[in-house]
């Protein structure tokens, strides 16, 4: 009979120790003081063991109610597009979210992919590393010694056609083309080439004097 109530009785000790030996897990959930931790208290609310929770104070930690206590980690956010030119950062959302890529170039905003001209001499690109690259228009110096800038016209014009300086001076300026008289004893005439390049390095007028000649005064 006595045998009978030790295995029989729930209550006896070989039972009990049983029990334990059967339900490891069940063991762990025991403090040191005999009691099992089965809640946790955190933003002012009470979590059971498995829930997972974010902190009110933080919204990048992310923790679960264990036995032992609240066990945390922080969310470390990835980096955004190198492109991204508009960031909302929203109060209930850990990590910024990038709501628009694209290029911003002289407070303009401009899209992935699109070609624009900030300027009559640039020519750019908006690229994939949210840069806009540009271009510079190399203009090529205008055949005449007083070009004009007109509005969105990237090089000077020659309004008048090509014409150069008579002498050193710079004071006086003929027409390119035919000889020009410039007083009664002197024929000048502007270069004929009309490659740019040649007429950088020749502005002034080649000039004949008539032998001999006294200039006519007035």
């Amino acid at each position: 009979m006595g045998m009978a109530v030790l295995w029989g009785s729930p209550g006896s000790f070989l039972h009990v120790l049983l029990t334990l030996l059967i339900c490891g897990q069940c063991a762990v959930a025991f403090s040191g003081a005999g009691q099992q931790e089965t809640t946790c208290e955190a933003n002012g609310s009470v979590y059971y063991v498995g829930e997972w929770y974010f902190l009110d104070s933080d919204h990048c930690t992310q923790c679960e109610c264990t036995t032992d206590g609240s066990a945390c980690a922080r969310t470390e956010c990835a980096s955004l597009p190198a492109a991204c030119i508009h960031v909302s950062h929203y109060p209930k959302d850990c990590c910024p979210i990038c709501e628009k890529i694209g290029c911003e170039y002289g407070g303009e905003v401009y899209e992935l992919g699109q070609h624009f001209q900030p300027s009559a001499c640039h020519h750019c690109t908006c690229h994939s590393d949210g840069i806009a690259h540009c271009q510079v228009a190399d203009c090529v110096p205008p055949p005449c010694v007083n070009p004009v800038y007109q509005k969105g016209i990237c090089c000077p014009q020659c309004m008048d056609g090509p014409n150069c300086y008579v002498n050193a001076s710079r004071t006086q300026v003929i027409p390119g083309g035919e000889p020009v008289w410039v007083d009664s004893c002197t024929k000048c005439r502007c270069h004929e080439e009309q490659d740019a390049g040649y007429w950088e390095g020749h502005r002034l007028a080649v000039c004949s004097h008539v032998r001999n000649c006294q200039p006519d005064e007035g």
